[in-house]
């Protein structure tokens, strides 16, 4: 069964909204190398069309910085699922899941392939809760932003979400990256 892994960028303070701080080169590389044991993504609505059209562009016409470009092609290279009661329409090759959540993505992690990248902070929330969600990437920058939404503040987990580390490393820019296991 294919592995769904969550990644995603957090301040010091546990903050998780993208406007609050920035990632830098480092970063960038950091969820590229994330990408390449990837052949799915999963997003909700609002992570997207924060992506989509951004990352497909910045692919085709190769506008960013090296480091930018290359996660651009490999983003915009992997099919994705957009879980969305409100969207009537995806871009590319994306598709759309309306209903069913849990056995829409059960279904997707039986299917012979890489993992599955899962991002945003809400949807991520529901398949944590229903089970679903293996390994996490815990990308923790050096700063404290003092406001903004913070991880999981939406979540109603109806137990206590244990976890392993499996690794842990420090950037030159002073960013944790933490790796942990869903705890069997």
């Amino acid at each position: 069964m294919r592995n769904i892994i969550y990644g995603i960028n957090l301040s010091a303070d546990g903050c998780c909204d993208h406007t609050k701080f920035g990632g830098g080169e480092e970063t960038v590389q950091y969820f590229t190398d994330l990408m390449q044991d990837v052949d799915l993504i999963i997003y909700g609505r609002k992570t997207y069309q924060l992506m989509v059209p951004y990352w497909p562009e910045v692919a085709k016409n190769q506008s960013g910085t090296k480091t930018e470009n290359e996660f651009a092609r490999t983003f915009d290279a992997i099919d994705k699922v957009v879980c969305s009661r409100s969207l009537h329409n995806v871009e590319g090759n994306a598709r759309l899941i309306r209903a069913n959540l849990a056995e829409e993505v059960l279904k997707l992690k039986q299917e012979p392939g890489k993992n599955i990248s899962l991002g945003g902070v809400s949807l991520p929330s529901e398949l944590i809760a229903l089970g679903l969600v293996d390994e996490y990437y815990f990308l923790v920058h050096p700063v404290l932003v003092g406001q903004g939404r913070r991880l999981f503040d939406d979540a109603n987990f109806q137990e206590s979400q244990n976890l392993q580390l499996a690794d842990s490393r420090t950037l030159k820019s002073g960013c944790i990256a933490l790796h942990y296991l869903k705890h069997r």
